[in-house]
């Protein structure tokens, strides 16, 4: 059986939950990628997550109040998996949003359950 790839887009504000996930992804034998616990020092920070993002089989976007309302680079990493999600298949799941806490949906996600 093959391993998914599960990237993890967040809001820095909720690194401390997401690691948490993170944790219990990793636990339970799944291949997730988190930019705190992957990226190395010296590596082209965009370009690595890029790459995890096209390599991905899943993108978990890990939602919150805090996501909408701050600016970061989460905008970019969620337009890059929107992307790649247009290339594939209707019954394929890519993009999986998670609620962290009660929160409104993203504009470009509302179109998923």
């Amino acid at each position: 059986m093959r391993q998914n790839n599960i990237f993890l887009v967040h809001a820095h504000s909720d690194r401390e939950a997401v690691h948490k996930l993170y944790t219990r992804l990793i636990k339970d034998g799944v291949n997730a990628w988190l930019d705190a616990e992957n990226l190395q020092p010296g590596q082209d920070w965009q370009h690595e997550i890029r790459k995890a993002i096209l390599k991905s089989d899943v993108v978990i976007v890990c939602l919150s109040r805090r996501f909408d309302q701050q600016r970061g680079y989460r905008h970019e990493e969620l337009k890059i998996a929107l992307d790649k999600a247009k290339l594939l298949t209707a019954n394929e799941i890519f993009i999986i949003p998670v609620r962290l806490e009660k929160c409104d949906m993203p504009e470009a996600l509302r179109h998923l359950h």
